[in-house]
């Protein structure tokens, strides 16, 4: 049996007349003839009743058209999703965000990648460590991440989208708050609060990098894992913190943001695992740069 068969059959029970059925499917009558009475053979059961009058439905023939119907529209279903995955309109993806990135960019992202891209299906996750971030692409938990590179994975494309200066945060009443910018050797005489440090994390790397670059070592009041916490902790007066400029959408009161004249910038790059090749995965990284890059 093929789909043919399902096909000719359904247009002769709806047309109950061969002559029409075959006009409509666009062959000769007396093939079409055939074609029914090799799927009657074939299920050992009359489907149509003929008579050189009429032809008229069996109760088999009812039951079989029904069924026959169903079997076709799910075909047709198929075929048409199957186009759809393969334009890469349709899926789901998880995003990632780093913290300062949640906050400058999720919502942007949000509102951006569902409009632009309505018939695939996207959750976020913000606030995570690129440490973090990267264990959830090896895993699939996470589809693409916007993360702080570098990565040293080789299974992962990396990105670059674009430069953020670095900050440093500091409670609105420290001494030096009323500056207009601060150097790495003034974070020498600051208690600072960074992000934690377990399995690499970029911005504590950067951190103690610097510190030491300018010839001291940081001193660390506490160690967090998410930039809200970090920055309430800055505003209660627990310390200073270097962070990249996003993270002053946060807009917490009671912290102060000077530039870091002499800091580098850090980087902020879209990330996915080199095998994934998914055409709604792409299209979502690419809408991705055009709103962070584009804006």
């Amino acid at each position: 049996m093929e789909l043919r068969h399902l096909r000719y059959f359904v247009a002769v029970a709806e047309e109950l007349h061969f002559g029409r059925a075959a006009t409509r499917l666009h062959i000769a009558q007396p093939p079409l003839s055939q074609q029914i009475r090799t799927l009657e053979a074939e299920l050992g059961v009359e489907l149509l009743h003929r008579t050189t009058r009429k032809v008229e439905l069996t109760s088999a023939g009812t039951a079989y058209l029904e069924r026959a119907r169903a079997v076709l529209a799910a075909v047709d279903d198929a075929g048409h999703e199957a186009r759809q995955v393969a334009a890469g309109v349709v899926g789901r993806l998880v995003v990632s965000c780093v913290g300062s990135a949640t906050y400058s960019l999720l919502p942007q992202l949000a509102r951006g990648l569902t409009g632009a891209l309505p018939g695939i299906e996207f959750s976020f996750r913000g606030e995570m460590l690129v440490p973090d971030q990267i264990q959830a692409l090896r895993a699939d938990e996470v589809d693409v991440a916007l993360l702080r590179p570098p990565v040293h994975d080789a299974t992962i494309r990396t990105v670059v989208l674009r430069h953020d200066r670095l900050l440093v945060a500091l409670p609105a009443d420290h001494p030096l708050a009323t500056r207009r910018r601060v150097r790495v050797g003034d974070l020498s005489a600051m208690d600072l609060v960074v992000h934690t440090g377990r399995q690499d994390s970029v911005m504590h790397a950067m951190v103690v990098r610097m510190c030491r670059g300018a010839g001291f070592e940081p001193r660390f009041r506490a160690e967090v894992g998410e930039t809200s916490t970090l920055i309430t902790l800055v505003a209660g007066g627990l310390g200073a913190a270097v962070v990249p400029e996003p993270v002053t959408a946060l807009g917490l009161s009671g912290v102060v943001y000077l530039p870091l004249v002499d800091g580098p910038s850090v980087d902020l790059a879209v990330s996915y695992r080199q095998t994934r090749d998914e055409p709604h995965l792409l299209r979502a990284v690419e809408e991705i740069r055009r709103l962070v890059v584009d804006g």
